[in-house]
């Protein structure tokens, strides 16, 4: 998906969903949310938290609820993407304008709007797991001391993308290219993965 600025912007790139999305904007613009795009998508949020969002692929398009497991889902709308994976976000999709009943979708709305004031939200649970460092690692370490010292001051998150990142390498050329690519990134105290987070 392309970064996109706006929901205007966003509704541009879908223009096979152009109007269904207007119509979902609407709805959801008649609530105190504010409008915000996050992951190149429209998010709308109470008090800084994440409480609704909409977006367009190629066959549907959809809201998605972030805590949306605490809704009561009286007319059974919303769905669990990846199921045993997903545990607080449940989508509601459609494939046509015809499907959209403003007075059920904004009922669904107040009612997230309702459980985020409650306070209703699944935390996200750190992997408390120590982080296994693979012998690659352990021998770099002790030969460079700054990257040592660098490495044990990144988050475990962190450290772990690195870890696996080593670990998961086959070959042993392909260990040491990976150990060449991370090494100016561990002592820069970045993560792995960085540049795709703030997308």
């Amino acid at each position: 998906m392309k970064k996109v600025n706006s929901v205007e912007e966003y509704i541009e790139v879908n223009p096979h969903y152009c109007e269904e999305l207007n119509i979902i904007r609407n709805i959801i613009n008649q609530t105190e949310l504010v409008e915000t795009i996050k992951w190149s998508a429209p998010t709308y949020t109470l008090n800084g938290k994440n409480v609704v969002g909409f977006s367009a692929f190629k066959n549907h398009f959809g809201l998605w609820f972030f805590n949306g497991v605490f809704l009561k889902d009286e007319h059974g709308l919303l769905i669990n993407a990846q199921e045993n994976k997903t545990k607080a976000l449940r989508q509601m999709r459609f494939t046509s304008k015809d499907q959209i009943n403003e007075t059920i979708i904004l009922a669904y709305v107040k009612e997230a709007i309702e459980n985020q004031r409650l306070g209703k939200e699944i935390k996200p649970t750190r992997n408390t797991k120590a982080v296994e460092v693979p012998t690659e690692l352990k021998r770099v370490f002790k030969a460079n001391e700054d990257l040592n010292v660098a490495f044990k001051a990144l988050t475990p998150g962190k450290q772990r993308e690195y870890c696996q990142y080593i670990s998961t390498a086959k070959r042993e050329a392909t260990k040491l290219s990976r150990l060449e690519k991370i090494t100016p990134m561990i002592l820069q105290g970045v993560g792995l993965n960085d540049k795709y987070k703030n997308c």
